[in-house]
This record gives structure tokens, sequence and C-alpha cells, in this order.
């Protein structure tokens, strides 16, 4: 059975979803974008770049396992309706101090940390709230692979808009921007009709919740390779997106535009990946997908790193975009569909651990190394990594065949055993 590249649409909350965070997205693209190029344009310091995404994204490891006990104990749309409203709070407060010429990168940075925070307990609510707004549970993966492209078109245009805005009206507007466009989300979810959340009872404390969810992954080999993966690809590979601006600046000799327009493309790739994996048939084996994808960002990395052509660094550089998304996405889409749904938030919140977790520790190891060796061995290295994990996932998946197999054969052989007995 072939699904429609759009068949998630026919669920009218998903619909007001989509619409909602394509505005909000847009708006977040520019304020990264933004953030990065101050931090980097006033300090000139590589290790500064990976220090301002350890601040936006660790604290979100540290309270991932509290966020995800959360959605599952209570009502996640009031849950991702209060963390949206906290969100557009950051950014007010973020336009203001900017505004007011309050240009302390340390601020900046500080403000990123709250954002952080934030999203360990929006993730695992919005993440799991998708399932409940898909009408026909078959259009959950599409539904999944439609936000990657959402994602990675606000990233293809938000990062572009950003370096023009930057340009002409300077980054009070892309940080205005960002706030405005949270009454967008804001709006879609009032709008929802979703069902009533059932009661649950609190039988057990938050740790004892949370060893369950740790035993649950440990149970489920699929749901914890999975997580391993993601976890190292975020620790040793995506950082290299906080190496970017060095590109842009130092070896292209561009401006803020010439950032704007690689992160635009390397989206661009992104936003491919997510319309590739939104138009697989059913059943088609997404394991396969991402193993093959792990190499296809490993190969992209490796060109673009020492590229100096600025045309071809641009195609490699959205040929890595197509393989950095399957990452995120199709592991998103094995643990949604793999997860029971009482465990849905807490697997969630240790899958949000493994990418905002790993991914600042990553940032910051990028950025020291890159002062040792320079930034291009540095992502040549990244992308060597990713060569390496995507042939450890084809080994797990030969290993996962051959023991289905045995498995099979046994069962088999056990059969005419049990027909003579």
């Amino acid at each position: 059975m072939k699904i429609s590249i759009f068949s998630a649409f026919k669920s009218r909350n998903y619909r007001l979803y989509f619409s909602g965070q394509s505005v909000s997205l847009l708006g977040t693209w520019m304020q990264k974008t933004a953030v990065s190029w101050v931090i980097y344009s006033q300090t000139h310091s590589k290790f500064m770049l990976g220090l301002s995404l350890f601040a936006s994204l660790f604290p979100s490891f540290l309270f991932s396992f509290i966020g995800g006990v959360m959605s599952d104990r209570y009502d996640r749309f009031k849950l991702l309706l209060l963390t949206q409203v906290a969100s557009m709070v950051q950014a007010i407060l973020l336009s203001v101090m900017v505004f007011l010429g309050y240009y302390s990168v340390w601020g900046i940075i500080g403000l990123s940390a709250v954002l952080g925070i934030i999203n360990a307990f929006d993730v695992p609510a919005r993440q799991s709230l998708v399932y409940d707004m898909v009408d026909d549970k078959a259009d959950l993966p599409n539904a999944l692979a439609l936000n990657s492209s959402m994602v990675n078109l606000s990233r293809l245009i938000g990062p572009g808009i950003a370096g023009l805005v930057l340009e002409k009206f300077g980054d009070t507007v892309c940080f205005g921007a960002n706030a405005i466009s949270f009454i967008a989300v804001i709006g879609s979810l009032l709008m929802m009709r979703l069902p009533e959340a059932a009661a649950k009872k609190h039988d057990k404390n938050i740790a004892a919740e949370l060893r369950e969810g740790f035993a649950y992954i440990q149970n489920t080999p699929t749901i914890k390779f999975i997580l391993l993966m993601l976890a190292s690809v975020s620790l040793f590979v995506l950082p290299f997106s906080t190496l970017i601006p060095v590109y842009a600046k130092d070896i292209f000799k561009g401006t803020a535009s010439t950032f704007g327009v690689i992160d635009s493309v390397i989206g661009l790739g992104a936003f491919g990946g997510g319309i590739f994996l939104a138009s697989l048939q059913a059943g088609t084996d997404l394991k396969k997908i991402l193993a093959i994808n792990t190499l296809v960002f490993g190969i992209g990395l490796i060109v673009f790193s020492h590229m100096h052509s600025y045309p071809v660094a641009l195609l490699f550089g959205a040929i890595t975009g197509f393989g950095m998304m399957s990452q995120i996405t199709i592991g998103n889409t094995i643990i949604q569909t793999t997860a029971s749904p009482d465990m849905r938030g807490r697997v969630i919140s240790y899958y949000a651990m493994a990418f905002f977790g790993m991914q600042p520790l990553g940032g910051l190891l990028v950025g020291s190394v890159s002062q040792k060796i320079g930034v291009p061995d540095t992502v040549m290295a990244e992308g060597m990594v990713a060569l390496l994990l995507g042939v450890i996932h084809f080994r797990f998946l030969l290993q996962s065949r051959l023991k289905k197999e045995a498995a099979e054969r046994l069962l088999q052989q056990q059969q005419p055993l049990e027909a003579i007995s």
C-alpha cells in the first residue's frame, strides 16, 4: 500500500499543528542564526560558538528525564501549551535585551540556557502529542517525516532571511520576529479538538518511573540501539554545524549572508531528505535507510570539509543535510512506532537526552579540537566517524537478521516434534 506524501494532513489537528509550527520554526531558525553570528562577530572564538550550543542544549539533557515523566503523567496538550508560552517569553526577553543595547554575550548564552530548560519539557510533550493528533495511526510515519520536512524547510528559509535581515535591519529584528512567531503556534494549539486526557494515577515517584523507563529501553533492543546510535552521532558528528560560521567568514571570506546561504543549503538537503521519507511506501525498512543515509552523511562531510570551491561546497553541504536528516527523523519514527503508549514520553525523553545531551558536549569537543588541528580536518574527522557508525549499523542489521532466521529455524524444528508428541 502506498501512502500519499501528505496523507497525515487528513487529520485536522495535525494540519493545525503543522501550520502553526511552520511559522514558529521559521522564527526559531532566524534567532539561532542571529545568536551564532552575534557571538562569533563579538568574540571571534570558535570555542564560544561551541559554548553557545552547549548552553542551549545541555540544560535539556539535565531536565529531559523529568520532562519525559511529566509527559507520561500529565496532560501533554496543556504541558505543550505552557512550554510554548514560556518560549515566547524567553524570545521577548532576548529581543528587549538586544534592543536596549545590552550586548552581553553571557546574557545571550544565559537566555539560551533558559530555552534549553524549557525544551526539556517541550520535546517529550510535543513529540508524544503528534501520535494523538493523527487520526489514522498508519499515517504516523508520514506525519513525522512531514515534521522533519517542516523543520528543515524552516532551516532552509530561516537562516537565509536572517542573513539578509542582519545586514539590512540588525539583530533586534531577527530576535523580535521569533517572539512574534509564537503567536501562530499558540493559536493553532488553542484551535485543536483533542480528546480529554484521561486522569492518571501516580502510584510511583518520579525516580521509580525513570528507572522503569530505563529498564524498558534495556529490554527493547531496537530502541536501545537507535538511542546509542543517535547519542554517538550527536556527540561526534552533528556538532559540525557549530563550525559553519568559520567556513562562511574565514574560509570563503564571506559575510552574514554567506553564513545564511550555507546553512540554508544544508537545510535544503535535509528538506529533500524529509520529502523522500514522506514518500516511502508503508513497510519500508527504515533501519536500512538510516544506515545508508549515515554513510551519505559521512561522505558529504568529508568532501565538504576541504572543498575550497564555494559552489561545489554548497552541493556537498546539501548532500550532508540529506544524510543528517535521517539521524533524527527515522530514529524518532522507529521509537514512536515501537514504544508502548504508557512509556512513550519517557522513551522520547531518553531520545531527547541522546540528542540534546551529547550534541552540546560534542560542540565543546569540536570547538576545542578545531583550535588544535584546524576546522577542515575536524570536519573531515567527523565525517569519518559517521562512516564508521554506518558500518556498525549495517553489522547490527545483519546480526539481527541472522538471529531472526535462527529463531525461525528453531521454531520450524520444534513444530514437527510437538506434532509427534
